[in-house]
Formats: structure tokens, sequence, C-alpha cells
């Protein structure tokens, strides 16, 4: 029986999905295809690894310490149970993420097969997938290292490509990989189309935990001892497992293609690939996502409140407003409660520099949507001013804030539905519906959900600074008080 441990990678900020994605929401844990995240999809995808000769665990999920909470429930929601966190106390690329995965999958001297997967891609043939990762894992079992290979459609500059070599025989879906290539210009991505043999990268790759490591030994054996001396370090919590942060940043940054998989062709590892027509895209632009819609007559692809007139080969994606549209072709426009995106759908890859832009100007359309989920719910910031700022608060049943205090505003409180407990300096009282209550500045508090049904109340602040980070927490169930 062949031991398999799917490893999730749910870092990634997605940047070029901007501005539904964003740096404390980014696009794998968007809804973009069907009515799951592509993080649940890829998660329930790996469900179906168990067979007649492999055994899955539990998956690993390599994810931001800021993702952390969100990442959980997401899963929670799916009925996937028993996974692992290893939180990165900042971001190291995949090379460094798959390590942590390799040495934790190694606990109890194991040595599974790990099935390694981006978070963030869309795969519309599941039962296709689950038989080519039958094949890869078969395979990765006598010690090859194993890529995942997209038969391209098209000339597409914005993936990296692999080189296929000789099969094992006619019918083997088994290639050798002769070399990985960079992504290509334009000419030369229509020229691979064209001569056959090249396929797209998809980043998906199938090898044991040992042989990773041995491939790191072998390729990055200084990047390797960092991070064994950051795994060292590590501090168990609950589901979660975070490295040591100060070993981690010595660590450099590097993808798992630079950093080992363009090495081994042609060295003592033996790599293969193993090709995939399961309707796979990573999403990696807006005019990926418009392809993988369904579309009207005249190719427009629209979600939400849309009304158009005289268009052709749009996407609209409205989220809270009416979107309407007259005349036009070929047109991206991302509408969220915050931010308006209007692009040519072929300019898809250059919305990371608008994020760039934002991050140069400290602007926090970059990082958050105007509805931020926490662990114990959401808040929607609803309307602001110069020393002001209203909120829409819900609180899931159960659940409760951090006890806290503001060193600059006071807050008042209204009850819209269901029951709060509040702590208000030494007192505890019971709200309901249409009842209110006001926190004086600099005292300390707590709003809870005793209740079965959410909590929902309306906060108004008042003060001289209303910013997220005048928030001194003393108790947390969830570990924030550091």
């Amino acid at each position: 029986m062949i031991q398999v441990t799917p490893v999730i990678l749910c870092g990634g900020s997605g940047t070029r999905l901007w501005p539904l994605s964003r740096g404390g929401f980014p696009k794998q844990f968007l809804c973009l295809t069907g009515d799951n995240s592509l993080f649940q999809q890829t998660a329930e995808r790996l469900q179906g690894l168990d067979s007649a000769t492999t055994q899955a665990t539990a998956p690993l999920i390599v994810c931001n310490e800021e993702h952390r909470f969100l990442a959980q429930e997401q899963l929670r929601e799916s009925g996937i149970h028993g996974a692992k966190f290893l939180l990165e106390p900042l971001a190291r690329n995949t090379a460094p993420a798959l390590t942590l995965a390799a040495l934790a999958a190694q606990d109890g001297d194991a040595d599974p097969v790990l099935v390694v997967t981006p978070a963030d891609q869309a795969v519309s043939g599941v039962e296709i997938f689950t038989q080519a990762m039958q094949t890869a894992i078969t395979e990765a079992a006598t010690g090859s290292i194993v890529i995942l290979g997209i038969q391209p459609d098209r000339p597409e500059t914005g993936y990296g490509y692999i080189k296929a070599g000789a099969s094992a025989n006619a019918q083997s879906t088994v290639t050798t990989v002769e070399r990985f290539v960079e992504k290509p210009d334009l000419e030369t991505a229509q020229a691979y189309v064209n001569e056959g043999g090249y396929f797209w990268n998809a980043g998906i790759f199938v090898l044991k935990a040992s042989v990773w490591l041995k491939a790191m030994e072998t390729f990055q054996p200084e990047m390797l001892i960092k991070i064994k001396h950051a795994w060292a370090s590590r501090q168990p919590d609950s589901q979660f497992l975070r490295p040591g942060k100060a070993e981690f940043e010595q660590v450099p940054s590097e993808s798992i293609d630079y950093a080992v998989m363009e090495r081994c062709p042609g060295s003592a590892f033996a790599t293969k690939m193993v090709s995939l027509d399961a309707g796979w895209s990573d999403l990696g632009a807006w005019d990926a996502v418009w392809n993988i819609q369904e579309k009207d007559a005249a190719g427009n692809a629209h979600k939400g409140d849309v009304i158009s007139k005289d268009c052709r080969d749009t996407f609209v994606h409205a989220s809270s407003r009416l979107v309407s549209l007259v005349g036009v072709q070929n047109l991206v426009v991302i509408e969220t409660a915050d931010a308006i995106l209007v692009a040519d759908k072929s300019r898809g890859q250059d919305v990371k520099h608008i994020v760039e832009a934002l991050n140069k100007q400290r602007r926090q359309e970059q990082n958050l949507h105007r509805k931020v989920y926490r662990p114990w719910g959401w808040y929607d910031s609803i309307d602001g001013g110069g020393r002001f700022k209203v909120k829409r608060i819900l609180v899931n049943p159960k659940a409760s804030l951090s006890l806290q205090m503001h060193h600059h505003r006071a807050e008042h409180w209204v009850v819209v539905s269901g029951t709060a407990e509040i702590t208000n300096g030494d007192k505890v009282t019971i709200l309901s519906e249409n009842q209110s209550t006001y926190i004086p500045l600099g005292q300390t508090h707590r709003l809870s959900n005793p209740g079965t049904i959410p909590l929902e109340i309306i906060e108004v602040q008042s003060g001289s600074y209303l910013g997220e980070d005048d928030i001194v927490r003393f108790e947390d169930q969830y570990g924030r008080t550091a």
C-alpha cells in the first residue's frame, strides 16, 4: 500500500486578480468558478486519492500566518478534518514551503509520496485528474520526481513549459522530461505549439518526501540547512505548526522550479511527466477566468447584477452594485464595494502594476476588502469620516472577540439581531435586538455571542484615530494577544 500525503501550497497573493483578490483575501479563497473557493475545490479533489493501492492521509496546508483561520474555516465548511497547517511567518516562495511539508511528512519515520499542488487552480475533469494522480503516484513510489504537464491549446506567455521526451510505451501517459523552459515570448510560445512535444508546467508535483529532501541537499544544501534550523525551532499550537521566525527569515526566496526542477533533467534524479487533460487552468489573470465561464452567443460572461447592450467578449463581475455596459468589447469590469477595475481583457497580466501603485501609495485597497473576515465572523466598514466610522459586525454562534481596549476611540453598539454578551469594564450584560450600549475610550471590553444564531450589531466608532492597529488585546481564544 502506497502512503500518500496531499500538500496544498496556499500562499500567493493573486495580484493579477485585483480588486477581487486582496492581500488579506487572496484568489485561492475566492469562488471564481462554482460554489466553492479554489482552495476548497483543491482540497476536495485530493480527497479522491485513496484507492486499492494508495492510502491518503489528511492534507498538509502550507499557508501564511495571516490566512490560517480563513483556510481552517473553509476546510471545515467542506467537511475536511484533521489537516495540519504549516504557517510561514513570511513569504519565501514554493521551494521552502515544500521543504517544510516534506520535513513534517517524515515525522515518525514516515516517507509518504507527496502530492503537491497549488491552492488556486481550477480543474473541471475531476475523474481524469484523479486517474492522472494515481499514475503519477505509482511512478513516484519508485523514486521518480513526477510533474503534471498540460497539453497547450494556445500560445500562452504566462506559463512555463516542459519539453517532453520519450514515453515508456505507446499506451503510456508517462514520459521523461528533457528540459524545463522559462515563460516564453509570444513568437516562441507559438513555435512550441506548432512543433508539439511541449506542455504547460502545471506546478503540480508528485514525489516521495525523502526524494525531495535529497534533491534539496544536492542542489540547494545551504537553503536546506536554514530550513531545517527553522523547523527545529517550530512551535506547535493545536492544528498549527510555526517554524522559527528568526530562522525562517534567513531562508532565501526560491521557487520549486528554479531551486530544483530545472536542474533535475540529466541528473541522478529521474524526472518524469504525466500529461493531464482535465480542463485545467491556473486562473492567473482575468482573461483566464473569462475562458472557463459560461458565455452567451456574443462571448460575454457576466456575474452579478449586470445589464449590457451590443457588447462582445466581455467579462463582468459585479459584487455589490448594478454594472451596465453599452457597445464595448474585449473588456474586463470587476466591481467591488470599494474599488472598480476596467481593463482590456488582453492586458490582464498588467493588473499587477495597479497593485504595485497601491502599495507605493500605502492604500488599504491592496490588502483588505471593505468586508473583512475574522476567525469569529466578519465586519463591513459601511461608512466613515474624519472622526467617525460605522461598521456592520457579525459574530458567529458561540464565538467571541478578544478582551481588548482602544487608546483613541469610543464605541457605540446597537444589536440588530441575535443575543450579545458584553463585557464593559467590570460589568457583564446581555443585550437583545434593538438594545444598545456605550464603550468609553480606554475601557476594557469584549463582545461575545452566547446564542445559537449569528449576532449582528451596528458599531459607531468616534475618536481621533480609528485604525485597526489601535487594539490592545488582553485575552484571545485565537492566540492573537502576542
